[in-house]
């Protein structure tokens, strides 16, 4: 399919009532408002297109960023690729999904993500943290290096409660999965969410407390799910 026509598609698939939720959330214009969901059998269609995805991400319609890193080739994309994608993810949902998921299926994550984790933009601090939180549910324990799993939980207790809201939110997401899916740390994880404390971000009626890490760990032992991996990051 060309660009046109998956622009096209997109708008079709568009729904008045999910495009002012997304809205809410922090997209702008230009976007129809498609749900995840409805775009599956599109990339099915079309399967993996590095040149239509980064073409579809460069139109800075919400949608289509989105659905751009679904058929991207993660593999083939390199470190510059994932700068310029970071650039232009203006809320969460691009940065700490469309670009950490897409991310987390390249063999440059690890070395990327640390980079945006010692970075000063925000949006890359928490692109970071949640590129590690998908690859912690996703790859073997043995592809990960413990202690500097260890040190990275250390960190988080100490920067969690002074980040900016979207950062605190990857921090805690960061500390949950190494608790539920990376199982050498699984007790420190729980101690660091401790550590933590309440941590609190603004909310659109004021301020909200999230609830702590060690919660869901300990909700996922209870159920069993201790070292819980997905077969694949992205749908």
């Amino acid at each position: 399919m060309t660009l046109e026509e998956t622009i096209a598609e997109l708008e079709r698939l568009g729904d008045v009532k999910i495009k002012k939720r997304y809205v809410a959330n922090g997209a702008r214009e230009p976007l129809f408002g498609v749900a995840t969901g409805r775009m599956k059998p599109l990339s099915k269609k079309i399967g993996t297109n590095a040149d239509l995805a980064e073409r579809l991400y460069a139109t800075g319609n919400y949608d289509a960023m989105y659905f751009a890193g679904i058929i991207a080739d993660a593999k083939a994309m390199t470190k510059a690729d994932f700068e310029r994608w970071i650039d232009a993810a203006y809320f969460p949902m691009l940065h700490d999904f469309v670009v950490a998921v897409t991310l987390a299926e390249s063999p440059l994550a690890q070395p990327v993500a640390d980079g945006w984790i010692a970075a000063g933009d925000e949006r890359r601090v928490s692109a970071g943290w949640s590129c590690y939180q998908w690859l912690l549910g996703w790859l073997p324990d043995e592809a990960f290096d413990a202690a500097k799993l260890a040190a990275m939980l250390e960190m988080a207790a100490k920067r969690a409660r002074e980040s900016p809201d979207v950062v605190k939110a990857a921090i805690r997401g960061f500390v949950a999965a190494v608790g539920v899916s990376f199982l050498p740390l699984h007790e420190a994880a729980i101690k660091a969410s401790e550590a933590m404390g309440d941590v609190e971000v603004s909310g659109k009626r004021g301020p909200v407390v999230l609830s702590p890490a060690h919660e869901e760990i300990l909700k996922a032992r209870e159920k069993g799910r201790l070292g819980f991996k997905r077969r694949a990051v992205r749908c």
